[in-house]
């Protein structure tokens, strides 16, 4: 048994008498793809472990089946909502000794897909992935074949865990807020229609004015995508239009409402005098803004260390689990951004 540290390879060369290229072969895990015996490698990675040699992470992650790495896919990095619930996820799978390959796949389906392929190329343990699209084909595939769980995002006809906000009923209480103010000419600014996001909370937009005796037209709803593109394009078309502002809006994303915001600033109109606005997302700069903005918030830290516990849970089990999905409550953090408009 080895008994002194091993720095290189020809080191662990003179204690176990096998070629460099051998164990190097087996360190790196191509063992099996150059059919070097199960005995022999099980030598070669006891030396490695036992020696301190610098490739003991990987003996130790290849006699364990596990790389202690996993995978993380969000849509845009650069949106402060899936920047602070990487960060989150980062940190939790740090204090499990574990690492993380970031991926940002844009807002689009096929990076997404390209992502998971170089994900399963380094071997990572587990992904969490936010799904951006309405394809989801490809997560049932992976799921198939290592652990996986959703957030923020999910499909609800498919079995893969999930954890994510309580979307319904934050729009509805943002809704009722407004309501409650005196506003009943009220326009919902959307991201991408048929995403579980979008359509839970599009949905409590339209049972809440419903149920409150308000009716909901074609103009009540307007966008197409989680952007701050998307928020100018649809603020300039309130600005544009002949029946003029609505009293208020409910923008379904932090990047929709820095387009609103955008637009607003370059036509001169004011918040909340001229127009209201509710958003989604509480970020850092919420209350700091000219304005201070009346919030959704979502429990990011909740949503980023549970996630990493479910797919902490798939990894260290031979076989799936039964996992609940979860969904955390939000908050109405109400500041200066709607006005009252009762007579």
């Amino acid at each position: 048994m080895p008994s002194k540290e091993a720095k290189t390879l020809k080191d662990l060369t003179i204690m176990t008498g096998f070629t460099p290229s051998t164990i190097s072969r087996v360190l790196n895990g191509l063992g099996p793809q150059y059919r070097i015996s199960e005995a022999t490698q099980n030598i070669i990675l006891k030396a490695a472990s036992d020696s301190n040699f610098s490739f003991n992470e990987n003996a130790r992650s290849l006699r364990l089946k596990k790389t202690f790495t996993i995978g993380l896919i969000v849509p845009d990095i650069s949106n402060p909502f899936f920047a602070k619930m990487a960060s989150l996820i980062e940190k939790e799978a740090r204090i499990n000794n574990y690492s993380v390959f970031l991926c940002d796949s844009d807002n689009s389906t096929k990076i997404e897909r390209d992502s998971i392929l170089l994900l399963q190329k380094r071997k990572v343990d587990g992904i969490i992935t936010s799904p951006v699209g309405l394809e989801y084909k490809h997560l049932e595939k992976v799921y198939s074949n290592i652990p996986l769980v959703l957030i923020d995002r999910f499909f609800p006809n498919i079995e893969i865990p999930y954890v994510t906000s309580d979307d319904y009923n934050g729009a509805a209480n943002a809704v009722n807020h407004l309501i409650d103010l005196g506003h009943k000419k009220i326009v919902c600014v959307q991201g991408l229609s048929g995403t579980s996001i979008n359509d839970s909370r599009i949905n409590a937009f339209k049972d809440t004015i419903v149920s409150n005796g308000l009716k909901i037209d074609d103009n009540s709803i307007i966008g197409d995508a989680f952007s701050e593109e998307n928020g100018y394009i649809s603020a300039k078309q309130l600005i544009e239009r002949e029946q003029g502002l609505p009293t208020a809006i409910l923008s379904l994303s932090n990047t929709i409402t820095l387009g609103i915001l955008k637009a607003f600033l370059e036509s001169n109109i004011s918040i909340p005098e001229d127009v209201s606005i509710i958003s989604f997302d509480e970020e850092r700069y919420s209350c700091l803004l000219k304005t201070p903005m009346t919030t959704i918030s979502q429990a990011k830290e909740d949503i980023g260390k549970t996630a990493f516990k479910m797919l902490l849970t798939q990894i260290d089990s031979d076989k799936k689990l039964k996992q609940d999905n979860i969904l955390f409550p939000t908050n109405l953090t109400i500041r200066d951004s709607v006005k009252s408009i009762k007579h």
